[in-house]
């Protein structure tokens, strides 16, 4: 059967043979060269977090010996324990933890810290690195669901690559139904007649599949190469290498390959429930059961309107899977610009907004306490710097009485209301976190008179205000009071409870420094001078090993030589690390925008899918209606009404996706802007309109386009044969 049918019919049909081979060839590139650039920037997503955070899983801060050591190392999960020496000090020993399955983290690392003795809190997680892996924490109400976001995104493009073969084999296949009755009329079995196909699909999608998949490869790999010659210049990238995975490859070939035989298949299936009577009457048509009226489009363009309307409706079933393409490629475009807007308005409103006025140089002296750092009056003394502060942080805690709360946050129900499980509670006393800026004796008299108070160093000053988290989110925080200001002194505990120092307050405020530091929202922050810390130090071991160089500058355009000043005066006696505020905003526009070209080159791709699979089903929807169109014009119809029938067809091919797709990306904004905790207007102020309005109208002029080429090829033929042809080619 192949020698005498399947053969000749590809030889002398190349137009619905091409269309196939067209399809499977764009549908494998795609989707190809859409797995290849995921896992490539999946990759260097996770290689930018291992430069710069560390490998690390887990990690265990406390006092560890080597029989600790040997314990954690005899856990069956747990493949290597590192000793990381930098992290290690006065707090502890720090231990890196690996893990065979990193999957049960959250569940393995408890159990390791209560065999060792420890407190909960002594085990952090890399949630940043996991979060990758799709691991997060299980107690974690509002977990990142970035990576989550873009698999989605991928299986919906990817979906939408492969109903591009689906369409294409349903078009041609569905046309063949006459033939296929003729055939077991005359004796043909099914099994022949499948076989057939299989062979046919075979001969003609696999070497598009094989060669669309290898090109999908080479593009991917130029992209990466041309996103390194882009991004060259951007300060603290890495360059991308270009990976692959075996498993990469065959996803692409298998989707592919079953899609095309699960679409030659399924004509065969259609054709062993079928007499050979009613597949030889099959004229590869498709009629509407029971006539419906079209109401909008009647309405709208008159009796050429009920006509396209009927058309539409019998082909209902055949159109579903192109609209569903169109609806899925339309709906991923404009869900990947609007969450790259909002991830831009969030970076805008979290850093660079919030800490435009804080800092224009920081510089973090590493392994140095506040009370050895000795050069702070030379570069306070530089030309262009306006404010200079050293500081030192610790972590602390004090009890806090119900009857010490202030009237605003009772009102709000008290601390446990507010806080939550962020505070422990000790029958009616709770242990709050009590961070500890400390600066230098200078520092905190300019601080005093900062908030207009009399300069001295005797006591330390309560940033009193706690989150109003019941009527205000993180986004847009509004605080109240958090105590009563009627304590002359708090007591400093460590997390256990154990009081370590009596600290007196001289003065309750709302304001913290001017520092680029943020704060637990349930903490009671205390800034001291250093005069006071020496005290506490003394018998408290809880400050961090780092001490911080906080500059303000007069004029920003020097912070690169003013930067390189500081730096060398420093690094002669301290090992440090250095930022500058202006570059670090230069970097993060650069990194934004080769970030906005990325998804700006995805978005094309997914514009292209969508276009792609409108040719490939519209012109072959149109080719096989010759028999529909000569009926028209035996009726009296005119070519000019055939002509408005086939626009009123591509309006409603191109309209019908758009009304799908706008709501739901309207439903998709709003839940991510309420999600991320963005007033709605500062999105639409920023809405990216010009390039959705751009991919509506690439829609409809394609559509159209499809629709003209099909219907000029139609006027072709003579059409008064159609309707005594059985062979519907």
């Amino acid at each position: 059967m192949w020698k005498d049918y399947s053969a000749s019919f590809i030889k002398n049909n190349r137009a619905s043979s091409m269309s196939i081979m067209v399809a499977a060839l764009i549908a494998t590139l795609f989707l190809s060269l859409l797995c290849s650039l995921s896992f490539n920037f999946w990759r260097y997503e996770v290689e930018q977090i291992v430069l710069e955070e560390g490998n690390w899983q887990g990690r265990i801060i406390g006092e560890i010996d080597d029989d600790d050591l040997a314990v954690i190392q005899n856990f069956a999960n747990v493949e290597n324990v590192v000793v990381n020496e930098k992290l290690s000090g006065k707090q502890g020993t720090a231990i890196d933890v690996y893990f065979h399955n990193v999957r049960t983290i959250f569940q393995d690392m408890p159990l390791i810290v209560e065999r060792l003795g420890l407190e909960e809190d002594t085990a952090t997680y890399h949630l940043l690195l996991l979060s990758r892996y799709l691991i997060h924490d299980p107690l974690d109400e509002e977990p990142p669901l970035l990576m989550t976001f873009y698999l989605v995104m991928l299986v919906i493009v990817s979906l939408s690559l492969i109903l591009i073969i689906r369409n294409s084999f349903a078009v041609s296949m569905n046309a063949r139904i006459h033939q296929f009755g003729i055939f077991s009329s005359i004796g043909a079995t099914p099994g022949q007649i499948r076989t057939c196909l299989m062979q046919e699909a075979a001969v003609l999608c696999l070497v598009p599949i094989l060669f669309g998949s290898l090109l999908g490869i080479a593009l991917s790999f130029g992209a990466i190469q041309g996103i390194n010659v882009i991004a060259a210049d951007v300060a603290g990238r890495h360059e991308a290498v270009f990976q692959y995975h075996s498993l990469i490859f065959a996803i692409t070939i298998m989707s592919s390959v079953l899609t095309v035989l699960f679409s030659a298949w399924l004509p065969a299936r259609k054709l062993s429930r079928m007499t050979p009577l009613e597949a030889i009457r099959n004229t590869g048509e498709l009629q509407l059961k029971k006539k419906k009226h079209s109401l909008i489009l009647s309405f709208l363009f008159g009796i050429e309107g009920e006509l396209a309307g009927n058309s539409l409706k019998a082909r209902k079933k055949a159109l579903r899977t192109t609209t569903l393409s169109l609806t899925l490629a339309f709906f991923a475009f404009t869900a990947f610009l609007c969450f790259a807007t909002l991830s831009s308005i969030s970076v805008k409103y979290t850093y660079f907004e919030r800490y435009k006025d804080s800092w224009d140089v920081m510089a973090t002296i590493k392994d140095t306490a506040i009370a050895d750092f000795e050069s702070l009056d030379n570069i306070s003394g530089l030309e262009n710097v306006d404010s200079c502060v050293i500081y030192q942080k610790a972590t602390g805690y004090t009890t806090i009485t119900s009857s010490q709360q202030s009237d605003e946050l009772i009102e709000l129900g008290g601390i446990s209301t507010v806080a939550g499980e962020a505070v422990q509670k000790d029958e009616e006393n709770y242990l709050v976190k009590m961070p500890i800026v400390v600066l230098d004796d200078k520092g905190f008299a300019a601080y005093c008179r900062q908030l207009g108070m009399e300069p001295q160093v005797d006591g330390g000053i309560l940033i009193n205000r706690i989150w109003d988290s019941i009527n205000s989110n993180f986004r847009y925080a509004e605080y109240v009071p958090f105590l009563k200001e009627t304590e002359d002194a708090v007591t400093l505990k460590d997390g256990k409870g154990e009081a370590l120092a009596e600290i007196s307050v001289i003065g309750y405020v709302t304001d913290a420094p001017v520092l680029r530091e943020e704060y637990d929202d349930y903490a009671l922050v205390c800034v001291l001078p250093l005069s006071i810390w020496n005290t506490i130090s003394e018998n408290a071991d809880i400050a961090e090993t780092d001490t911080f160089l906080r500059i303000l500058a007069f004029d920003d355009t020097r912070l690169n030589e003013d930067m390189t000043v500081i730096q060398e005066m420093l690094e002669s006696r301290y090992k440090i690390e250095i930022e500058n505020r202006v570059q670090e905003e230069i970097s993060n526009t650069e990194m934004r925008d080769g970030y906005m070209l990325i998804i700006g080159a995805l978005c094309a791709l997914l514009a292209v899918i969508g276009i792609a699979n409108i040719f490939c089903n519209t012109l072959g929807f149109i080719y096989q209606r010759k028999r529909e169109f000569a009926r028209y014009l035996s009726i009296g119809v005119t070519p000019e009404g055939i002509r408005k029938i086939l626009r009123i067809e591509a309006l409603s091919i191109a309209g019908r996706p758009l009304l799908i797709t706008l709501p739901v990306t309207v439903l998709f904004v709003i839940f991510a802007v309420t999600a991320s905790y963005l007033n709605l207007m500062e999105f639409i102020v920023q809405m990216p309109l010009l390039p959705v309005a751009l991919f509506i109208l690439l829609i409809f002029f394609f559509v159209g386009l499809a629709y003209y080429i099909g219907g000029k090829k139609l006027f072709g033929y003579n059409l008064s044969e159609a309707l005594k042809d059985d062979t519907m080619v």
